[in-house]
């Protein structure tokens, strides 16, 4: 069953089908599940695109994502329950539910940054050179990842009249918004915005094979790293279901320091230094 989209005035309604792809016996194929094995499989195969065009052998991007799928996908879910452990704590059988969703992309990052790292030392390769080649896969991933949120109903906005809105069941309505029917379609908004920053990666990318000077090993993943942070941070603000630590968008924190750092690894690239550290490591 494909996603309602029904035209009206200047915009759209967009109302999701459910989570559920279809179900043959009692094996479920959920559209969550589904992106996010596409987004794997196609930004595995760009990566060793461009590794290619780097003349690396093309090899070791898919040794590399196996470690990144080892790294990546416990991060997000652990990020993500750690910040919601008073619901799972309730609930510990859905901690591994990863399939109903609730997963965070940072813990995703985190995680993939800490299995890149051993790789990278392991293979005595840059990890900033597999930074670059993963950065325009990894928002493109991202792009495509942000509509499992809308096949589920979740990270959602808050409500809105606006042409362009999304449905949302009451199941999966905020108690304080359970009288409104029409939410901010932010997963619409974040995948429109990766797009775009894909589109600056690739073309970055690109570009930098026929010019001269090259640019910088860890340019692009820098500029990932400011590029999709500063969406983050405006769009997080929309959201109705961020994770919180106090008062504070753990989301827009989080993606603000990114920025900074991002900021501040162009600096060093370009104005102090001529090449970034080798090897990174991540803070929990």
């Amino acid at each position: 069953m494909l996603p309602t989209i029904s035209p009206w005035i200047l915009g759209f309604q967009f109302t999701s089908p459910g989570p559920i792809m279809f179900e043959l016996g009692p094996i479920a194929i959920r559209w969550y599940g589904l992106l996010i094995a596409s987004a794997v499989l196609i930004g595995v195969n760009l990566s060793m695109y461009l590794a290619k065009h780097r003349n690396l052998n093309p090899e070791i991007i898919g040794d590399l994502a196996i470690w990144l799928i080892i790294g990546a996908i416990p991060g997000a879910r652990l990020y993500y329950v750690l910040f919601q452990w008073q619901q799972y704590a309730q609930r510990p059988e859905d901690i591994i539910a990863i399939w109903k969703g609730g997963i965070a992309i940072h813990g995703a990052i985190l995680g993939g940054i800490l299995a890149a790292s051993l790789f990278a030392r392991l293979n005595k390769v840059s990890i900033w050179l597999l930074a670059d080649l993963v950065a325009p896969s990894l928002i493109l991933g991202q792009a495509i990842g942000r509509w499992g949120n809308f096949f589920n109903s979740e990270a959602f906005g808050r409500q809105t009249n606006l042409p362009w809105k999304l449905y949302i069941p009451p199941a999966n309505r905020p108690p304080a918004l359970i009288n409104f029917d029409y939410f901010h379609p932010t997963f619409l908004y974040e995948s429109i915005w990766n797009l775009l920053v894909f589109g600056l990666l690739i073309t970055l990318f690109f570009r930098d094979l026929n010019m001269r000077p090259h640019l910088k090993v860890g340019t692009l993943a820098l500029i990932y790293m400011i590029a999709y942070s500063t969406g983050r941070v405006w769009i997080e603000g929309f959201r109705t279901d961020s994770l919180m630590l106090g008062p504070l968008r753990i989301a827009q924190v989080v993606s603000l320091v990114a920025i900074s750092l991002g900021l501040i690894g162009l600096v060093w690239l370009y104005r102090i230094r001529r090449s970034l550290p080798d090897v990174v490591q991540a803070e929990n």
